[in-house]
């Protein structure tokens, strides 16, 4: 059982305004009270334990958060470098595009250029192998008709020299055959006198 009919001196101490009495010390009547230790330490070496360690967790945690902030700041610069270098790649991108379509445009209108120049030139060399067709037949056609008048010529001149010949072996055939001492002489005598 406890006994109620003494006051602890520490409430004694509260209750009548003694400071003086208020440590740890407390009579129970069963011996002295001792004030509670955690690793043989007080409670107000505790707290200022806690307050130490509180304190260094908020100079490391102003250091890590401005590391933090500084490793964010790279990151986000690092970023803006790749937007921006992509960006830059996106308008390198689009002028090449641009300029490979200008190109193909200009491709597309010098292949139409280059089609009627082939169409134009192949029908100027088709006029002029028809006029040169035309110009060989008709040299052709010249020197046919100049070789068969050759031939002709030459046949006329043949057939001339066979009938010279044919007339000239008739003459003196005939001569020969009709031509005596005195034919020959009344035909020298009117010969001289035709002089």
């Amino acid at each position: 059982m406890a006994d109620t009919t003494t006051i602890p001196a520490e409430a004694e101490a509260l209750t009548t305004g003694d400071a003086t009495q208020a440590h740890t010390e407390v009579d129970h009547g069963a011996g002295k009270h001792v004030e509670p230790e955690l690793f043989y330490m007080a409670p107000y070496q505790w707290v200022s334990i806690a307050m130490l360690i509180l304190l260094l967790g908020a100079i490391l945690v102003g250091k890590v958060h401005k590391t933090l902030g500084k490793g964010l700041d790279d990151r986000i610069a690092a970023i803006r470098e790749e937007l921006d270098e992509a960006k830059r790649l996106r308008s390198e991108a689009e002028q090449l595009r641009d300029e490979y379509a200008t190109k193909i445009a200009n491709a597309e209108s010098d292949a139409e250029a280059m089609l009627e120049s082939a169409k134009a030139e192949a029908e100027a060399i088709l006029t002029r192998a028809e006029a040169d067709s035309k110009a060989l037949v008709e040299r052709r056609k010249r020197m046919a008709q100049d070789k068969i008048s050759a031939a002709e010529r030459e046949a006329v001149a043949e057939v001339r020299a066979k009938a010279a010949l044919a007339a000239a072996t008739a003459s003196r055939k005939l001569i020969g055959e009709n031509l005596d001492a005195e034919t020959d002489r009344k035909l020298a005598d009117d010969l001289i006198a035709g002089i």
